[in-house]
């Protein structure tokens, strides 16, 4: 039997290093055509050239809110952190649009799937597309996971997760992998406290689920706050909540009012080092970057831009026709070349000063006077 196993265990290796070898010797004979151009007729999710995916199913989870369940194709690995985001291209009107969401399934490849949950925005153009107008069947882009919002493996023995709105979706990851590693015998489940503020019963994502969570795990309290009837819960009522906040390992997605509340009330309490927050917008300072003139090479057009401006903001102002999708830095349809000058990465502080570099416009403000070539 132990035989047996072991071949079982290395026959899906043997497939893939197979595959390989056939993709190897057709890209031989298919040139200049790769494989990828003949295979998407068979399979679009089999090319290695971009990571794909199909969306097989919506789940209606409120009435603004929705789980698309996805299969991603040739290329995908099924070992990402709970808590961390893709990105998702999806054609609207002929053109790539791209946006980060979240997975709220757990990394593991038994079932082949991974899920986001959106909720439709009033201002967004691909939030709503998703929930109403994507049909299942649709191939998708992906970009692969990142992000550093995880929680350590083992992970600490009590936990605060402190959530608001839409922020429950990198959460719900962390908690279904708590719950499962748990029962697979990996760990003993940690003491959990999730506190989540919502509009309304109504409103908020996974609430049902929750509950019932809480109620199988003695070890998990679940706290909903209706804020329509309850009102917001400030940092100064915390403790009436969550009495031993300050012993706990918290992490907290949300609305930016609230991650500044929490930032500040766990500053003054000399604890910064127990907070991990996960902001969904990129947040740019005033003062970031020096600023200076940016030069649009092949257009003739140039643009003074302030501190806090970023390339590609500073390119819509001339009138450039720049390439843009995510503008989060996660999808990099907008890496145009920097010809000249200096730019500084807003996210790390990273400085890109070298002629002929590959600059992510929508995450990059000049550092300085710098040429782009477009």
């Amino acid at each position: 039997m132990a035989v047996r196993t072991a071949v079982q265990q290395l026959a899906p290796t043997r497939r893939r290093r197979d595959w390989h070898a056939v993709r190897s010797l057709a890209e031989g004979l298919t040139t200049p055509l790769h494989p990828d151009d003949y295979l998407r007729f068979v399979n679009p999710l089999w090319t290695s050239r971009e990571l794909r995916g199909r969306v097989e199913s919506i789940v209606r989870e409120t009435e603004d809110a929705a789980t698309l369940v996805i299969r991603p194709g040739w290329g995908w690995r099924f070992d990402h952190g709970a808590g961390q985001y893709i990105g998702i291209g999806v054609p609207v009107d002929g053109r790539y649009q791209w946006r980060s969401y979240s997975l709220t399934s757990t990394p593991r490849r038994r079932g082949r799937r991974i899920t986001i949950t959106v909720r439709a925005m009033p201002e967004g153009l691909l939030s709503g597309h998703l929930i109403e107008g994507l049909a299942p069947g649709t191939v998708v882009r992906l970009a692969a996971p990142a992000g550093d919002f995880v929680l350590p493996d083992p992970p600490p023995e009590r936990l605060l997760f402190l959530v608001g709105g839409s922020g429950i979706t990198p959460i719900m990851a962390m908690l279904k992998t708590l719950v499962r590693r748990a029962e697979a015998g990996r760990y003993t489940l940690p003491d959990v406290h999730l506190v989540y503020s919502s509009p309304t019963p109504g409103r908020m994502i996974f609430r049902e689920r929750l509950e019932r969570v809480a109620a199988e795990h003695d070890s998990i309290t679940f706290t909903p706050v209706f804020t329509d009837t309850d009102g917001i819960l400030t940092m100064d009522r915390l403790a009436d909540v969550v009495p031993d906040w300050e012993q706990r390992q918290t992490w907290a997605c949300g609305p930016a009012p609230m991650l500044d509340a929490a930032t500040e009330h766990w500053r003054e309490a000399g604890l910064e080092d127990a907070l991990h927050l996960e902001r969904f917008t990129l947040e740019i300072g005033e003062d970031a970057g020096e600023g200076g003139t940016v030069s649009f090479q092949n257009s003739g057009r140039s643009a003074d831009a302030e501190p806090g401006t970023t390339v590609l903001e500073a390119g819509e102002s001339a009138g450039v026709g720049m390439p843009y999708g995510c503008r989060m830095g996660i999808c990099h349809t907008c890496t145009l070349t920097l010809v000249k000058g200096a730019v500084t990465d807003v996210r790390n502080g990273d400085r890109y000063d070298q002629p002929n570099e590959q600059i992510q416009t929508c995450v990059t403000v000049p550092s300085g006077d710098c040429t782009i070539a477009i």
